[in-house]
């Protein structure tokens, strides 16, 4: 197994443990790798849930550019809701993951398919 594979089932252990899902392996191994190089860098690998310009990076460039959703208030309701499922105390909070809820909250697989 290479450092994708452990960090993936990092990340699927973080789905089960803090945030109560069982994860779609499939699903979850190709956000990662959309995630790019980001997953090997420790400050680029995380979301920093406390910074609003981080959680509007998140909401262009993955929500509006990525999954081509539309901009308006659902879009920082759902990074919020998100980031509470994930655990506000939880200091680490993995990219891969946040993207991953994300994707199966709106219901945009397919963009993976």
């Amino acid at each position: 197994m290479g450092k994708r594979d452990d960090l993936i089932a990092q990340y699927a252990d973080d789905l089960k443990n803090k945030c109560g899902m069982t994860p779609d392996m499939a699903l979850l191994t190709k956000v990662t790798i959309g995630c790019g190089p980001a997953i090997y860098n420790a400050d680029a690998s995380t979301v920093a849930g406390s910074q609003p310009s981080e959680l509007e990076t998140v909401k262009d460039n993955f929500l509006i550019k990525k999954l081509g959703l539309a901009d308006g208030p659902q879009l920082m309701e759902a990074i919020n809701s998100v980031l509470q499922t994930y655990g506000q105390s939880e200091r680490n909070k993995y990219r891969a993951v946040v993207y991953y809820m994300l994707t199966k909250h709106f219901g945009k697989e397919s963009v993976y398919g």
